[in-house]
């Protein structure tokens, strides 16, 4: 019986509790504001971030970013085309940043991930993926181990995109293009709390400019 309630494949009253926590704190805040889409909790915020944090978050991005990797370690030429690393999350700024999506969300900073920034140059893209843990894969069980399933992701776009560079939800139709300063925040479970087919999504390819995110993926329980 405890597998079965562990399962991240699986409903979970746990994950649909942190799913209701964070929808009903989002749907409060009159700075938020939900996207409409029935299968899917998505919410954005315009001016999340100032000019200058998002320029000196791409300075930071610029000193440690290397050629992106998938999630099991493999590189992808094809796949996941742009280029990453994790901020020092002993930066003040990136501090600064973890505090206020944490005081956003309501989500506990100690169920958060490293924020990555990621940059996607002109023909660059990352195609449609899941930020939840398929439960067949071989990483599951070291995942499980270390914090559980992925619930909430939180993205910042630090930069315009003078073309494409747009985030794709495919199963929901819809895409959002990238505006600097802006959060956009979705539940990666569905109501239940079982992994949501709906929240797969990709990042469009750049066709003018340069594309600046950094990204927090929350899990239900304390990372690491």
């Amino acid at each position: 019986m405890t597998d079965m309630i562990d399962d991240g494949g699986v409903a979970s009253p746990a994950r649909a509790l942190i799913g209701d926590t964070v929808r009903a704190r989002l749907d409060r805040n009159p700075m938020v504001s939900r996207i409409d889409c029935p299968h899917l909790d998505i919410y954005g915020r315009q001016n999340f971030l100032s000019a200058q944090e998002c320029a000196d978050l791409r300075d930071l991005i610029d000193a440690s970013a290397r050629p992106s990797s998938l999630f099991s370690g493999s590189a992808n030429a094809d796949y996941r085309t742009s280029h990453s690393g994790n901020l020092s999350p002993f930066s003040p700024l990136v501090e600064t940043i973890t505090h206020r999506i944490c005081a956003l969300t309501g989500l506990p900073a100690s169920h958060g991930e490293t924020l990555q920034g990621q940059r996607y140059t002109v023909g660059q893209e990352y195609k449609v993926h899941c930020d939840y843990f398929p439960v067949t894969a071989d990483y599951w069980q070291a995942m499980r181990k270390s914090g559980g399933q992925r619930t909430w992701t939180a993205m910042i776009y630090l930069s315009p995109v003078e073309a494409g560079g747009e985030t794709h939800f495919p199963q929901c139709e819809f895409m959002v293009p990238p505006v600097e300063g802006m959060i956009l925040i979705w539940n990666n479970m569905a109501r239940d709390g079982a992994p949501n087919r709906f929240s797969l999504h990709a990042a469009r390819p750049v066709e003018s400019g340069t594309k600046y995110v950094v990204t927090k993926w929350f899990r239900e329980r304390p990372w690491g």
